[in-house]
């Protein structure tokens, strides 16, 4: 096998194109039954709509919808909706085999992240991210996976897109939360950072083991769009009683290209943040340096756009949310345990980073082979490069509800930041999101230059001494 350059991560280009069913995102100084009124006269349905940020989502087959309700003079503002189109990252799958007796938390041994940022610490203090809640706006989740089925709130994860007819996998329900295309299923892999079981004898453990998952789905088959990302936020802060909501999603785009949208979007995550929950954002895998901005960015496929200093990234660099960089040791498996080293792709700069957390890399020169005990027998005999990637739970084919992958970038890092914010709230139940936020880098581990790296931010996270310190 040859190693690829991987598109790692949910982090993509934003696209000009309609999102499906004509979706629009409304605002008003507050929102009630005088606005609802008007968008059903305008011939639009109400996909999420928050009282308090005065925000709403609507889709409307009615060509002439944003005219009509504008004229009503009930909004202040109507936004049509765009899409934005992500990368999913190559991912290695490695699914447990059937029949073996699993005795302990078999795959722990491919850990190498929550060990990295001294996690295992953290829960003999007595810290596992119990009672703690955490909303993962992504794609659809696996949520039979036997590592996160007891973890998520079944209950109150919604699905706030619109895909339109099936386009593989999950074909009898395309719009439902734990639904999604292919085999990966990068939601899946999110959250297993975050919550994995560490008491089912099996596969893996999060970094807050026993936290809770909201699955919010606002992409589906690796697209999704401004308006379903915020209705997801709204949902957030409004009823899904959330102290941290993990986004690895995001997009690098000039400021004053859908310059509404991102006014919106900077609305809904300090709404968000207003409400109670931290909100933990990937940087982003294009290797930019955010203090320097890249001369064009792909604002349409095959279409480039010159770039100044007013490039940003949404929603990295949106209201009141924290940009995670990505790090990686090189050759972890090999004995080179470092695993602070920033990889080939994450985006950085001192206007961007809070803090750095493990998202794997895959710059490990050749194709050693690597053979890893697994417990309680056996050996994973894998390429060392493969293993410096973040193993996690995966959605995998059929009816399998034990599969794992390695995979890489900013978006296996946030979660990593989203968990060790969790520990945090577990231990400080009052603290709200600034209090989380400067906890996280507080107990950062100092990295790359003496105090604020751009590379770091404030840090490389570490779990003990966020619950210890």
């Amino acid at each position: 096998m040859q190693k690829s350059k991987l598109a790692i991560a949910v982090v993509g280009a934003l696209f000009a194109m309609s999102a499906e069913a004509g979706t629009y995102i409304l605002q008003a100084n507050k929102w009630g039954s005088a606005q609802e009124a008007a968008v059903a006269a305008a011939g639009g349905r109400i996909v999420y709509a928050s009282a308090d940020a005065g925000m709403a989502v609507v889709e409307s087959d009615n060509a002439g919808f944003g005219a009509a309700v504008q004229a009503s003079r009930m909004v202040t503002e109507v936004l049509d909706d765009v899409v934005l189109n992500f990368d999913i990252p190559k991912a290695y799958e490695f699914e447990a085999e059937a029949g073996v007796v699993l005795t302990s938390e078999t795959f722990w041994n491919l850990q190498w992240a929550p060990r990295a940022i001294e996690a295992p610490a953290a829960w003999s203090a007595g810290y596992t991210g119990a009672g703690v809640r955490v909303a993962v706006i992504d794609g659809g989740v696996h949520s039979t996976h036997a590592d996160l089925n007891a973890r998520i709130d079944h209950a109150r994860s919604r699905n706030f897109t619109s895909p339109g007819a099936p386009t593989g996998g999950c074909t009898s329900a395309p719009t439902s939360w734990n639904c999604d295309t292919g085999t990966f299923w990068h939601a899946t892999h999110v959250s297993g950072i975050i919550a994995a079981r560490g008491d089912n004898n099996l596969g893996t453990v999060g970094i807050a083991p026993d936290a809770t998952i909201v699955s919010l789905k606002a992409l589906h088959n690796g697209s999704g769009s401004f308006g379903w990302i915020i209705a997801a936020m709204l949902y957030a802060a409004d009823e899904a009683n959330v102290s941290i909501i993990n986004m690895s999603l995001g997009a690098e785009t000039p400021r004053k290209q859908n310059a509404g949208l991102v006014a919106a979007l900077n609305r809904a995550v300090n709404y968000a943040t207003a409400r109670g929950s931290l909100v933990v954002v990937a940087a982003g895998n294009s290797g930019y340096d955010m203090d320097k901005p890249p001369a064009t960015v792909e604002v349409s496929p095959g279409v480039f756009e010159a770039l100044g200093p007013s490039t940003i990234v949404v929603p990295a660099e949106s209201g009141n949310a924290i940009a995670v960089s990505a790090t990686a040791p090189i050759g972890y498996f090999l004995g080179n345990t470092y695993a602070a080293i920033p990889t080939s792709y994450t985006n950085y700069g001192n206007s961007l980073v809070w803090v750095s957390g493990p998202g794997g890399d895959t710059a490990l020169p050749g194709n050693q082979v690597c053979s890893v005990p697994r417990l309680p027998a056996g050996v994973v005999n894998q390429f060392c490069w493969v293993l410096d990637l973040v193993f996690a739970p995966s959605r995998g084919t059929g009816a399998s509800t034990t599969t794992y992958a390695w995979a890489g970038g900013t978006s296996m890092a946030a979660p990593a930041a989203a968990a060790v914010a969790a520990l945090i709230k577990q231990k400080y139940p009052n603290a709200g999101p600034g209090q989380l936020k400067a906890r996280l880098a507080q107990s950062a581990t100092d990295e790359g230059k003496t105090g604020q790296d751009p590379m770091h931010g404030n840090g490389f996270i570490n779990a003990r001494r966020a619950v210890t310190q």
